[in-house]
């Protein structure tokens, strides 16, 4: 069960060792709140593996000690959960550097921790549950580089499901709606990530959307955030039934106001779902430069 330290990993290790379960939780510090949390609340039998899904050697360690203590049973579930984003911009002022962070943990991480345990688990005809997102789904205003990750994560686990039926390997996707997790809520975090990208970002391009804009975005984002449900048992759930279902979903969507929002992105022409989309989440206003007081000025 990868991204232990917060969030929906956190409740799920120790929801699943309540059960009884066996879990390997990764977290990227050992010494982080959450790693003393679960080794507080949790039984003996949960094993604490550091990893940063960035790093191979972390992963090839974590695979090691997996292989190491499940040769003769197999593993039976792994969970993709560890996550990242700390940008919220369109992606033209998103820095390519976010898009690859985005990428190295969501996508290659995800996808370099399944190869190497796809042995354990076709051994015991297991199952692999992985946390994605609607964001992989539908074009959110301002989420390019995270969205763009969790689209190739929900295709390459689409394809594994595929690829693995005959193995008797059950792949199930879960896209969550909108959770307090992490520091996915805590102003401060964005509030620093903005002041960054501003003193990024190239003059031409803080000309053409002006630092407003990039300061409107935020402030939005964060009161979205305040909106966040707190409660993440319906997320644990969701995993959990993917874990254990005799036939388990392809894809679960636990949160509130996901049905509305795949119904307009499935039957609806595309304009009325990027409406749709702005009311929900995030509305900019006009670039500087579109403005029609900039106008005025330059004319001037």
């Amino acid at each position: 069960l990868s991204g232990c330290d917060s969030g929906f990993g956190q409740a799920t290790a120790r929801h699943l060792d309540i059960m009884g379960f066996r879990v390997f939780a990764s977290v990227l510090d050992l010494q982080s709140p959450g790693a003393q949390e679960l080794r507080r609340s949790c039984s003996p039998r949960l094993t604490l593996l550091q990893m940063d899904l960035t790093k191979t050697e972390d992963i090839q360690r974590v695979l090691q000690h997996i292989q190491a203590h499940t040769n003769s049973t197999g593993l039976w579930g792994l969970v993709n959960n560890a996550g990242f984003n700390d940008t919220i911009a369109d992606a033209e002022l998103s820095p390519l550097g976010k898009f690859r962070a985005c990428m190295e943990v969501n996508f290659f991480g995800s996808l370099e921790l399944t190869k190497g345990l796809l042995p354990l688990l076709r051994s015991a005809s297991g199952r692999i549950v992985t946390v994605s997102s609607p964001a992989g789904d539908m074009p959110f205003p301002c989420l390019a580089a995270y969205g763009a990750s969790k689209a190739a994560l929900s295709l390459l686990m689409d394809t594994f499901r595929s690829e693995l039926q005959p193995w008797g390997i059950k792949v199930s996707l879960i896209l969550p709606g909108y959770y307090k997790t992490g520091t996915t809520c805590d102003p401060a975090f964005w509030n620093l990530q903005k002041e960054q990208l501003l003193a990024s970002l190239p003059q031409e391009l803080l000309q053409a959307y002006g630092e407003d804009y990039v300061e409107e975005i935020n402030q939005q984002f964060i009161q979205f955030m305040k909106v966040a449900v707190e409660d993440l048992s319906a997320v644990v759930n969701s995993i959990t039934d993917g874990l254990l279902a005799a036939n388990p979903a392809v894809r679960y969507y636990p949160g509130q106001g996901l049905g509305i929002m795949y119904f307009i992105h499935r039957y609806l022409p595309y304009f009325v779902r990027d409406l749709f989309l702005k009311g929900f989440f995030i509305n900019p206003k006009l670039p500087r430069a579109l403005r029609r007081e900039h106008h005025s000025d330059v004319k001037k």
